[in-house]
């Protein structure tokens, strides 16, 4: 069972489907190439893929087709309306885009760090881009996980219900041991953690100042 829709949560998903349904039927792949985010030394990169990147999710035949955007805006409805409400209009947005650009930050410091030290291959981290909301969605949920520590979560397959507070640390340990290892290639681990980071520290600096969080 979701919450009831919130304005900017309601808005966001709303993007994300238009961006998605032009960019795999009207516009393929013009819009993936302009609006997905390239590494920052990339010939590819654009200064507005920072932003728009948020909106892009897997192509409708790659290998994860539409499960990304589902995955992503199913999280995001059951995690985002509260915190909206919570927060407010205006720190819910901040929340969301500094997220994701923390997600492309740390992602970049990955990939200077693979082609600096571990020996990547430069032109393939230059010309495969990153995409999806999953690094804003990370912060909301690593936020919504500092503001409310003992609210009891459920999921499938599950019997029982999970702190909140056991998510965070669970979302890090578990991106940092696929991002390190290699496992589940093709998912930016990484931009994660860095969404999750952003969102921790924004929430929890707002959870110390609660009296003027309105």
């Amino acid at each position: 069972m979701f919450p009831r829709l919130t304005p900017i949560t309601k808005n966001i998903i709303i993007l994300n489907v238009v961006f998605y349904l032009t960019s795999n039927f009207i516009m393929f792949p013009k819009l993936y190439e302009m609006f997905s985010v390239y590494y920052i030394a990339s010939p590819h990169f654009k200064v507005w893929q920072i932003i728009t990147h948020m909106f892009m999710h897997a192509p409708l035949h790659s290998g994860m087709g539409i499960t990304h955007i589902l995955f992503n805006m199913l999280t995001l409805m059951s995690f985002g309306p509260v915190l909206e409400q919570v927060v407010g209009d205006r720190k819910y947005i901040i929340l969301y885009f500094a997220s994701g650009i923390g997600a492309y930050a740390l992602n970049c410091g990955w990939n200077f760090v693979q082609i600096t030290q571990l020996g990547a291959n430069v032109e393939e981290i230059y010309s495969i881009p990153m995409m999806g909301a999953s690094g804003a969605i990370f912060g909301v949920v690593a936020a919504f996980s500092t503001m409310f520590p003992d609210s009891k979560l459920f999921f499938m397959f599950i019997p029982f219900g999970i702190k909140a507070k056991y998510l965070l640390p669970g979302i890090i340990v578990i991106s940092l041991y696929l991002g390190f290892s290699g496992s589940m290639e093709g998912i930016a681990h990484f931009a994660h953690i860095g969404g999750a980071v952003v969102g921790y520290l924004l929430a929890k600096n707002w959870k110390d100042n609660q009296y003027r969080i309105n």
